[in-house]
């Protein structure tokens, strides 16, 4: 699931990143093809810099990174993506938020549309859910293979608001803009990132049981697996012992 849930496991991060790497790579090369618009120059343009970084982290070749830099930039030809927010509400009053980057917007409403009215949610008026949100900086590491004090230290210097550790995952978390300082910083000590990305996080969580969570689960992955979707956020925080496999 995109941005920060509060149950990021080790487990889905790598599952996600193996079996979807081709629609995530779709997604990235969006991403810097929008950023690349105002400035092909990652130093100056930081929202260029941070999807270079975010599709560093998702071990996105660097062919592919120059690529989509140079389609942005209109060197390789441009397609005008319309960057688009909807809100809505998952089964069981779980806030959800989809940003959608689309050269079709008709088709990205309908079938935004269709599959929260399919999987038991319902879209909602502008601004109905994003009050709940707050854009920030999320970096996370598998708890079993770093060091929690190499991170917190470096993280800290280079200006992080927050380092969690679960027991399985270690987030770090940014402003906006202290992401692509924090995260380099980080890279600089050889931390491997299984995710790292600016996210939408929300301020309150909501606790599901088992049944609610595979209901909300398989609504965040359907719209995860739409070409036009380009992340989908949730207040959701999922049993500990929930596999979406499953």
């Amino acid at each position: 699931m995109s941005g920060h849930s509060k149950w990021s496991t080790i487990k889905h991060a790598k599952g996600a990143a193996d079996a979807k790497r081709g629609q995530l790579f779709t997604k990235l090369i969006k991403e810097i093809s929008i950023a690349a618009k105002n400035g092909g120059d990652p130093d100056a343009n930081p929202s260029l810099r941070a999807a270079i970084l975010k599709a560093r982290a998702a071990n996105m070749p660097k062919d592919n990174i120059d690529r989509a830099i140079k389609k942005g930039t209109g060197e390789l030809g441009a397609t005008n993506y319309e960057e688009l927010l909807y809100e809505g509400y998952a089964p069981n009053g779980v806030a959800v938020l989809v940003e959608v980057l689309t050269d079709n917007n008709n088709r990205a409403a309908a079938n935004v549309r269709n599959i929260f009215n399919k999987n038991g949610g319902n879209l909602g008026a502008t601004g109905s859910v994003s009050y709940m949100f707050q854009r920030k900086g999320v970096i996370e590491y598998d708890a079993s293979v770093v060091s929690e004090d190499v991170i917190m230290e470096a993280a800290m210097e280079a200006g992080a608001e927050d380092i969690a550790n679960d027991g399985d995952v270690i987030t770090v978390t940014t402003a906006p803009a202290d992401f692509a300082a924090v995260l380099e910083a980080l890279q600089a000590k050889g931390l491997e990132s299984v995710s790292a990305e600016v996210s939408m996080v929300p301020d309150t969580y909501i606790n599901l049981d088992a049944e609610g969570a595979a209901k909300v689960a398989k609504l965040i992955d359907k719209l995860e697996s739409d070409d036009d979707v380009q992340n989908v956020y949730s207040n959701a925080e999922y049993p500990e012992d929930f596999d979406p496999e499953a």
